[in-house]
């Protein structure tokens, strides 16, 4: 397989622009400021931090806003038409900020901005817009930038390519704690529900060495929860020469020295295996937690959404799982009112859950997107029912949360304090090795600290307590 990585010199010109923008802005009378504004997931939030670290690099400074910026990007997600329809209404009231300022630049980028028709409505219905720019454009944001500035002319990129791995780029991560560390970007899965292979590309791996390397750093700087992302991250290494995979480079990053934990997302269940739960068993620097999206219970309605797995697979696995970590957090995603979904496939949705019992769910009423194929599926069932059934699915997952969280009471958990809830009675927030949420009573000077806790409360979705 070729790989898709671009060359120095590509990078060299993107450094170059970005040295000329920063110039640029010296010479201004004030300092220059942007705000980056991010919708969806986490790997919309590590591509923000790369946006923020271009940004950094060209001379400007973090807005508190984008009432007092001169550069406002929206980082945009495409996963559910709800998301769409939000990120929409916000771009237009950004023509107020037009009016404020003329010369403010707005860039909206992104999934939503990859898809063509997106890209097309931007360009014609919102004239506030400068600079519209796909995911698989992202590396080009220095000099696209640019060019608005030199032009003052919109410029739109939506690349049709499978795209590419960019190492080298400038980032600017969000706190000081949690750190996000993509090891892959694409999917070559073509779930039949899913947007996501066609606005991020084919599947293509990092390099270990750059992995491991940047790891090292985040190490370094002191963050002690590092998240390692990828659309699936059990598909890492099949692009590249070397014979590793996920399992071998997770275990290469727990094995440098510093106290941290490791998570990752998300997996999928078709390529989840006992040599991962294994890796994950063997070090106490990777955590007993594992997102692992089930979608469907139905067998009929799996085949439908193109998963490559079936209702007792996934028991299997999740008994496999379990049996090497017998304390896992287990969560997932599920998808309520899939086109065609009957009652009777509703209720394996049920059993499944039931069966598995989840320490959580994150659950969605299916939303249909222009050009997968699920969105030609005949599509019987009413918005109504399917919020019947979803109504019932929470509940029946409430009840399995909430028994789960009862018995944390009275327990200590070690758990790292990653910041501050607002909330005068638990004002620190934490999680445990698992990832449950914990609001915790303690001063503010225990973010970023390990501490043990005793916990004395719970609700179907956090704990609380006090540091012991």
């Amino acid at each position: 397989m070729k790989r898709m990585e671009t060359t120095p010199e590509e990078l060299a010109l993107q450094q170059a622009a970005m040295a000329r923008v920063a110039a640029r802005n010296a010479a201004l009378p004030r300092i220059q400021r942007a705000y980056v504004d991010t919708y969806g997931c986490q790997q919309n939030e590590s591509d923000s931090e790369l946006i923020r670290g271009m940004l950094a690099e060209m001379g400007y400074e973090p807005a508190a806003s984008e009432h007092e910026a001169d550069v406002i990007v929206i980082n945009t997600c495409s996963v559910r038409e709800h998301a769409e329809t939000r990120v929409i209404g916000n771009i237009g009231a950004l023509v107020h900020e037009k009016e404020r300022d003329p010369d403010v630049v707005v860039a909206v980028c992104g999934c939503m901005a990859q898809r063509p028709e997106m890209a097309e409505k931007l360009k014609r219905s919102y004239r506030c817009v400068d600079l519209v720019f796909g995911n698989l454009a992202l590396w080009r944001f220095p000099e696209l930038l640019e060019r608005v500035l030199d032009t003052r002319k919109r410029v739109f990129e939506v690349p049709e390519t499978d795209g590419v791995i960019t190492e080298g780029l400038p980032i600017r991560r969000s706190g000081s704690v949690k750190a996000w560390l993509p090891v892959m970007y694409g999917c070559n899965n073509f779930c039949s529900y899913c947007i996501v292979p066609y606005v991020r590309g084919r599947e293509r791996s990092r390099r270990p060495e750059e992995v491991v390397a940047e790891a090292e750093r985040i190490i370094a700087a002191g963050y002690k929860d590092i998240t390692l992302l990828g659309q699936n991250v059990n598909s890492y290494g099949r692009d590249l020469d070397a014979p590793v995979d996920f399992s071998d480079l997770l275990a290469a990053i727990a094995a440098k020295e510093g106290d941290f934990l490791l998570r990752f997302m998300t997996s999928n269940p078709k390529d989840a295996g006992e040599k991962l739960f294994r890796t994950m068993a063997s070090s106490p620097r990777i955590a007993h937690q594992l997102h692992l999206p089930f979608q469907s219970g139905s067998d009929r309605i799996l085949k439908q959404m193109n998963r490559h797995y079936t209702h007792e697979s996934y028991l299997a696995l999740v008994e496999t799982a379990r049996r090497w970590m017998p304390d896992v957090v287990l969560t997932s995603d599920v998808i309520v009112g899939f086109p065609g979904e009957t009652e009777e496939d509703f209720e394996e949705t049920l059993r499944l859950i039931r069966e598995v019992r989840f320490d959580a769910l994150f659950t969605f009423i299916y939303s249909k997107r222009s050009g997968t194929p699920a969105a030609t599926m005949p599509d019987p069932v009413t918005r109504a029912e399917k919020q019947v059934r979803f109504d019932r699915l929470t509940a029946a997952q409430d009840a399995i949360s909430g028994a789960k969280h009862a018995a944390y009471v009275g327990t200590v958990q070690r758990v790292l304090v990653d910041g501050l809830s607002g909330n005068d009675d638990y004002p620190l927030t934490s999680r445990t090795g698992g990832g449950r949420l914990v609001h915790l009573r303690g001063d503010a000077s225990l973010v970023g600290r390990y501490v043990d806790a005793e916990i004395t409360g719970y609700n179907t979705w956090a704990l609380s307590g006090h540091v012991k």
